[in-house]
């Protein structure tokens, strides 16, 4: 549903008036407080599965979200227990899986199978609930309207629980997703941490997905960490700095989708993707200069340019 259906006013072009305008609806204080939160979370959550090259797991986890919901729905309960009923056991059959996130051809041949099987029943579980015909555009591209307060406290206390998870586990999960040879080496529990990993994935996107959708989760989940990776190397800048592009590109995806008739999943994905192409073009062209200097530095100088030598050195 487009924000604009409840907008009052049109974009006046002064963004202090637009803005008190906006956030004299208290949906829209909600809708900025989820996203600010889902943002975060899915950045932090994100920077590890950005780094580990888990990519396809994620993908796989927020389309198995969808027939969670659906069939929640279908049996009477609420569809957020599909979402973390689906999204958590899906993740652990993922790291049942020999070699899950490593980019093996049989793990991910067998995940891309579950996962289409996984989402032909979810759309079999619509056609079931015949009267939840209308409602497969908010489970596959959320929805941002309606959250009430205490959801807002609900997708905090998760985030929360998450993150200090997360946080507990990042020293040695960074060094297990560097390099895994020499940690296991260490000692460290490579395997365990991968499942504990996939887990707190599962559960991020669970969260993530009752507000974005199973489909647009991907979005907040991978583009604002790959953006900050591209920006730097350095984790203790490039993980905050997804979180800031997360939380940057949701609040401008709502605000621009208030004043639109077009949904705020499009500018949310569209936001992302153009900081993504932004960051990648400043990148090479960062190497680009960095090659020609290298290339002028190496290139033998002509002898009016080289440094005159004393002439006593000359003699020696």
């Amino acid at each position: 549903m487009p924000l604009a259906d409840a907008a009052t006013a049109p974009w006046s072009w002064n963004p202090l008036t637009d803005v008190q305008l906006m956030w004299s609806y208290p949906f829209m204080v909600n809708a900025f407080r989820a996203g600010a939160v889902i943002a975060v979370l899915a950045a932090a959550v994100g920077w590890f599965v950005v780094l580990r090259r888990q990519t396809f797991a994620a993908h796989t986890l927020a389309v198995v979200g969808f027939p969670g919901a659906s069939g929640a729905v279908l049996v009477g309960v609420a569809a957020g227990y599909g979402y973390f009923a689906f999204c958590l056991a899906a993740a652990v059959v993922i790291a049942l899986i020999p070699g899950a996130g490593q980019g093996r051809g049989e793990e991910s041949a067998l995940t891309g199978t579950v996962q289409a099987f996984l989402l032909a029943c979810g759309f079999l579980f619509v056609a079931l609930y015949k009267g939840f015909l209308g409602g497969v555009n908010a489970l596959l591209f959320g929805s941002f309207l309606g959250i009430s307060d205490g959801q807002v406290v609900l997708l905090a206390v998760v985030a929360a629980v998450v993150l200090a998870a997360l946080a507990a586990v990042g020293r040695p999960l960074l060094f297990a997703s560097v390099d895994t040879s020499v940690a296991a080496a260490r000692g460290v529990p490579v395997r365990a941490l991968s499942t504990v990993f996939l887990v707190l994935l599962g559960a991020a996107t669970a969260e993530a997905s009752q507000i974005t959708g199973s489909l647009l989760v991907f979005a907040l989940l991978v583009m604002p960490a790959a953006t900050a990776q591209l920006l730097s190397a350095r984790p203790v800048v490039s993980l905050p700095l997804g979180m800031l592009i997360g939380v940057a590109v949701s609040w401008l995806g709502l605000t621009a989708a208030y004043f639109s008739p077009y949904p705020v999943g499009f500018y949310v994905t569209s936001f992302a993707f153009g900081a993504y192409v932004l960051a990648r073009l400043w990148r090479s062209a960062r190497t680009a200069r960095s090659s020609r200097a290298a290339a002028g530095e190496d290139r033998p100088r002509p002898a009016a340019e080289r440094p005159a030598v004393p002439a006593g050195r000359a003699a020696a």
